[in-house]
């Protein structure tokens, strides 16, 4: 196996949005998300409960992506994957990024419980997500209207115990 590329994250500035808004509306990321426009965003860069961050590939700074996280100060400890947006598809990146979050989540927030949903025609991101130890929990049927009709969303999460055994079994490292 590849070793994993060199994954920062950073928090998403005001001055970050244009690009973030770019990679929303990159016709290659677009089938996969429900942009959001510059005021969601916005709220998130400055609402205590999310964290948005710029995801930072190779040696340099150079931005790959966006991901936010929300419910960070939710009395439940169950905090969600609100978007993950890469750019370099296949590249290792979200792979990487993907296990630096669940770090945050579940030792730096303290989570109890780390879910998603992903648009059930979204095939690399559920390989991912299940190859990383998410368990499907099930299927929103015609959860997000598009262009077309109606998609339905699957839902999955990992538990902090089920963190904790991957963790042990260095099934969490990144460099």
């Amino acid at each position: 196996m590849n070793p994993l590329p060199v994954v920062r994250l950073r928090p998403t500035m005001l001055s970050d949005l244009d690009f973030v808004i770019s990679v929303e509306n990159d016709p290659a990321n677009l089938p996969y998300i429900t942009p959001w426009d510059r005021t969601q965003h916005e709220g998130a860069v400055r609402f205590p409960d999310f964290r948005h961050f710029i995801i930072e590939a190779g040696e340099g700074t150079q931005a790959a992506g966006f991901v936010i996280l929300q419910g960070c100060r939710n009395p439940q400890h169950s905090v969600e994957l609100k978007r993950m947006v890469v750019q370099s598809k296949g590249s290792g990146i979200g792979r990487t990024c993907m296990r630096l979050l669940k770090r945050a989540a579940f030792r730096d927030l303290h989570a109890h419980r780390f879910w998603l949903d992903v648009k059930e025609h979204n095939e690399r991101a559920l390989a991912l997500y299940e190859s990383e130890g998410f368990v499907v929990e099930g299927r929103l049927r015609d959860a997000v209207r598009t262009a077309t009709g109606f998609e339905a969303l699957i839902v999955m999460s990992m538990l902090e115990d089920e963190y904790a055994r991957r963790d042990a079994q260095s099934l969490e490292a990144i460099a």
